[in-house]
């Protein structure tokens, strides 16, 4: 946060293009990501709103205060141009879309992304100055709550607290253009999906032609100059022959031919930056490259890791087919088998028990859920805290004796004191939590191949069993938990 002060104060005292480039970069995902939410995700248009906040930017950067929160005047300033750009029947049309959309998730309770999008920032653009700071800082420049709470003047206890009760409010702004959602919910999506990477290019375009727009005279020769990025050999020789022709013309006429001479010495000094940039550019694209590879790679292997789990669940449908045409016939009571002496096969017993333990497992977790959305988004440290939001379905077995137990039905021990909390802070502090698990069973249970399966439950509600044929869950666990121990229960 100090940094980009400095850098501000910087352009404005010396105009250094260096200031503002870096300023470019710092800024141009946010400014880029909500125009493209505004002109309903078409990147042209995106560009075309960056490059002109930014241009206004580099004209209007010294008649900005020296306490100016940047972010928040650089997306109301993407607002403002947005809005301008898109006029008339292609805004009516998306208003038409809006509505078709908006009365379409009043069905759904969970958000939907590419229905909030059209109108989040119209929305944070309604909140107050601190509110609207707030959530600025903390999803669109991703700033930690520490640093949040040292650019609001507070600490770090402060600046949650701030956040919380913004999201709160946008929640209402959002709720009463028809999208319900919750606060909770709100975090992860903005998490998720306020913030997306420029084109790549686009910081070197727009650090050029705002830069040239902050400086030149305002002719048809320097707006013509604002909009060429690097001129080619061809363009250089056009402008010295114009030049070499006005040279006898008049006084007016040189003085044009001047300015021009001015122009294209301006362009020669600024390509050789840019001939850099292009080759960074380059190497971070070989990076890249190089990036997507190994997460091909890593791909792959995880697509091997659940083959088991999902042959599991193709036989948790075909028992629930055989449940189904069984609750068909007539009801009767469990008996043993006369053959065997019990109502089920270890293979039955098995498969019910993995769809018991994933089924236990999402009830907890939607009562973890139910607790956060009353605790400021924070999940409970033990499983008492959210007994009583527990569904009575899943408090059925836990309750009844063992002489309750019908003959030969299976017992799968579906009790608290069978799984541990793995991670007790909160949903908003998670990026990915369809990835982290929550809970997850204590010990291991032993399938009928001799590998070893366990249940475990993660943080966007869903419950699966992982299976592990030398019975090592760590690795796999480890690249699904927060790396901070969570040893209560």
């Amino acid at each position: 946060m100090p940094d980009n002060h400095n850098w501000l104060a910087e352009y404005v005292q010396t105009g250094s293009d260096a200031a503002f480039r870096e300023l470019v970069t710092r800024y141009v995902d946010l400014v880029y990501s909500t125009a493209l939410r505004l002109v309903g995700g078409d990147t042209h248009r995106a560009e075309e709103v960056a490059q002109t906040v930014f241009v206004n930017f580099a004209r209007g950067a010294r008649t900005l205060t020296k306490d100016v929160k940047l972010g928040g005047w650089l997306h109301r300033g993407t607002c403002f141009a947005a809005s301008t750009l898109m006029r008339g029947e292609r805004r009516r049309q998306s208003r038409e879309r809006q509505a078709v959309e908006m009365n379409a998730l009043q069905n759904d309770s969970g958000p939907d992304y590419s229905l909030v999008a059209p109108i989040l920032d119209q929305a944070i653009d309604e909140l107050g100055e601190e509110d609207r700071t707030a959530i600025l800082l903390r999803f669109f420049e991703q700033h930690d709550f520490r640093s949040v709470g040292q650019a609001l003047g507070g600490n770090e206890d402060a600046a949650r607290m701030r956040v919380n009760r913004a999201l709160d409010k946008l929640q209402g702004l959002i709720k009463r253009r028809g999208v319900t959602t919750s606060a909770a919910a709100l975090s992860v999506v903005l998490s998720a999906n306020a913030v997306q990477a420029a084109p790549i290019g686009l910081a070197v375009t727009i650090s050029t032609a705002a830069a040239l727009a902050g400086t030149a005279i305002a002719t048809t020769a320097t707006v013509a100059a604002t909009k060429a990025i690097a001129m080619t050999t061809l363009q250089k020789t056009l402008v010295t022959a114009t030049m070499a022709a006005l040279a006898g013309t008049g006084i007016y006429e040189a003085r044009q031919a001047s300015q021009l001479h001015q122009q294209v010495r301006t362009l020669q000094q600024q390509q050789a930056p840019l001939t850099e940039q292009i080759q960074q550019l380059e190497r971070e694209r070989d990076g890249t490259a190089q990036r997507i590879a190994a997460l091909q790679s890593e791909n792959e292997r995880l697509s091997n890791s659940t083959a088991e789990l999902l042959k599991l669940r193709g036989a948790v449908g075909v028992l629930r087919r055989q449940l189904a045409e069984t609750a068909k016939s007539p009801a009767k009571p469990a008996t043993p088998s006369q053959e065997t002496g019990t109502a089920f096969t270890p293979e039955d017993e098995l498969k019910q028990a993995g769809i018991a333990k994933m089924n236990y497992a999402r009830d907890w977790l939607l009562a973890f859920h139910l607790y956060a959305d009353q605790n400021q988004g924070q999940f409970p440290t033990n499983f008492n805290q959210a007994a009583h939001l527990l569904r009575d379905e899943a408090k059925i077995e836990a309750n009844l004796k063992e002489h309750e137990f019908l003959p030969g039905t299976p017992k799968f021990g579906l009790t608290p004191d069978r799984y541990e909390i793995m991670y007790q802070g909160a949903l908003a502090e998670l990026t990915n939590s369809s990835a982290i698990i929550v809970i997850r069973e204590i010990e291991p249970w032993q399938a009928a191949d001799g590998s070893w399966m366990r249940a475990y439950g993660f943080a966007d509600g869903h419950s699966e069993i992982h299976k592990a044929a030398d019975g090592n869950f760590e690795t796999w666990e480890a690249k699904h938990m927060i790396p901070r121990p969570n040893p209560n229960r």
